[in-house]
């Protein structure tokens, strides 16, 4: 288990944060990537694009029968993706609200849900308007706080939903002591973490006491904007062996070609998410110092709440800012509006920046209440600070910002 670190070799940004983990960018590189696997001696895995491969008799294959059940580039990427998250099984869906689903598919019409208040829009959509039609019992907790979780636990909770950070308000969760919290109240509720914003390369849930690792990897997992995905990873022997099933059973594959492309960017995993993190760093530093911002929620600042939470549970920080604007719902259009290298858009995690409100995009399905409890404003904007030169992400913001206070505050 990764450390925590007074001087980091990675850069000033890293100090105070858990160390990397060991062997990383070798693992990403070469795990399930073996030439031997193959008789061309390929370095780099084939796209294996065949549904079916052929059996010696009746039931007597070389390990595929059909590719929704398994298929060679799937199973590499698989591979790797165990490896970095230090786990025994991984899964790879066809996309992260698909893995979502082939979780959920693990419990029964009866069971309860506890879910993190503050999550994507999607994965509330899915739990309030689609898994409650099916007899599920989902409630809301905001899991930050403890006591709040244990006084949502009941008899018939059978799962707990965390995702750190949060999306939009990017809220961070204890992963290690809401996990024991949960297993103390019954050894039957399964803990599962989204760790769409973190990556592999920050945060380890499973080796935190959760059952369950899952992403959207259309994000940093991927990092290039170009696959849609989802992917779970395990430890425990049952779930394995569920989810094995039900990724089968249910059909929610993603493509060769698809598994092949976020297996390239797993390389650069590594990399990629050091260069954000100082990215985003310097921006958020920036809004933070500037009068025409209200508030600046990022993990990575002493400001944030559970800034040491970060630091004792992470080895460091995606490039995900969400800060409040001063001013109305037009002050945040005018914003983002006038953002030239920025570009207006959903998802998040690329190598590009992108910019979006939350409370008209990707969180407009989050009934207007809840919205409001949560703190997802008109004045709300939400930042994934890219790959770019870090005085091209300043001054991008900078210019938006005299847009949108052209007078001084």
């Amino acid at each position: 288990m990764a450390q925590t670190n007074k001087k980091d070799v990675r850069g000033d940004v890293f100090d105070g944060f858990r160390t990397a983990f060991k062997s990383f960018a070798t693992e990403a590189i070469h795990v399930g990537q073996e030439p031997e696997q193959w008789n061309s001696m390929a370095v780099v895995p084939p796209i294996s694009l065949s549904t079916t491969f052929k059996q010696d008799s009746p039931g007597k294959h070389a390990g595929f029968e059909y590719s929704r059940s398994g298929n060679p580039t799937r199973n590499c990427l698989e591979k790797a993706v165990s490896a970095l998250d230090g786990a025994k099984y991984s899964f790879a869906l066809a996309s992260g609200l698909a893995a979502t689903v082939t979780i959920t598919h693990l419990l029964k019409s009866g069971d309860g849900i506890v879910c993190m208040d503050d999550v994507y829009g999607g994965t509330n959509r899915y739990f309030q308007k689609i898994a409650c039609d099916f007899g599920l019992e989902i409630s809301f907790a905001d899991c930050t706080k403890p006591e709040l979780l244990k006084a949502a636990l009941k008899p018939n909770t059978k799962m707990v939903w965390i995702e750190t950070p949060t999306n939009p308000t990017m809220k961070v969760v204890d992963i290690k002591a809401c996990s024991e919290l949960v297993h103390l109240h019954s050894k039957d509720i399964v803990v599962v973490v989204d760790n769409t914003f973190m990556s592999a390369y920050f945060q380890r849930p499973l080796a935190l006491g959760a059952d369950i690792c899952m992403y959207s990897a259309t994000k940093y997992m991927n990092g290039h904007s170009d696959v849609v995905m989802g992917l779970v990873s395990v430890n425990r022997e049952d779930l394995n062996e569920r989810l094995k099933f039900l990724q089968n059973a249910l059909g929610g594959v993603p493509s060769p070609f698809d598994c092949y492309l976020v297996n390239r960017g797993l390389k650069t995993l590594h990399l990629r998410m050091e260069r954000h993190f100082k990215n985003a760093m310097a921006a958020a530093k920036f809004l933070e110092a500037d009068p025409r911002v209200e508030r600046v929620i990022f993990p990575g600042l002493p400001s944030h709440p559970q800034y040491e939470v970060v630091r004792k549970q992470c080895t460091g920080c995606p490039g995900m800012i969400t800060f409040y604007i001063k001013g109305k719902l037009e002050h945040a259009n005018t914003f983002l509006s006038n953002l030239k290298m920025f570009c207006v858009a959903e998802s998040l995690g690329g190598y590009e920046s992108l910019a979006e409100h939350p409370a008209i995009m990707t969180h407009a399905s989050v009934p207007e209440k809840e919205r409001t409890v949560l703190g997802i404003s008109d004045t709300l904007i939400r930042l994934s600070v890219g790959l770019e030169d870090e005085s091209d992400v300043i001054e991008d913001l900078n210019q938006a910002l005299n847009a949108a206070h052209p007078q001084k505050i």
